[in-house]
């Protein structure tokens, strides 16, 4: 049986109003390997059927990106209870005794409160990729040990 695939392409994403939300304006391809999770499931399982030199447009819903908004994921945190003095929006912090768990995003402060949302900053957010595929190879035994894609020329860590 075939190893999976790794998969280089360049792409631009943006949201439903058309703003970009993130490129590989730098040109280097963004690698991955096919089946191990490294990428949203609506962008992978559109994916699959591409081979290098395809260029399209894919849409995915925000449900086969980052899912749903959980508005049980934000918290008001009183001020003087806060850990720093100085902060801005988009700040990020671990809350609580859960190393590793995902971060919490300051969303808004003012004097007494601090607005943490612990969603994703694309949840809820239907997605547009424009995508070039540049390369497609079989996975090398390597890759398959370490359980991911080593780039764009499958080059080690």
């Amino acid at each position: 049986m075939a190893n999976p695939r790794v998969v280089s392409f360049l792409y631009s994403l943006k949201d439903p109003g058309g703003n970009l939300i993130d490129s590989t304006d730098d040109g280097e391809p963004f690698s991955y390997m096919e089946g191990v999770g490294q990428m949203i499931p609506g962008l992978e399982s559109q994916m699959t059927a591409l081979n290098k030199g395809d260029k399209k447009t894919l849409h995915v819903p925000f449900a086969q990106a980052y899912g749903e908004r959980d508005e049980t994921l934000v918290l008001e945190v009183p001020r003087d209870k806060f850990p720093v003095k100085e902060l801005k929006i988009g700040d990020q912090f671990q809350v609580g005794n859960t190393p590793g768990g995902p971060p919490m995003t300051v969303a808004d402060f003012n004097e007494t409160t601090v607005t943490l949302d612990g969603n994703h900053p694309l949840a809820g957010v239907d997605l547009t990729f424009q995508v070039e595929v540049v390369e497609t190879r079989e996975a090398t035994d390597q890759e398959l040990a370490h359980g991911h894609a080593h780039g764009h020329h499958g080059h080690d860590h």
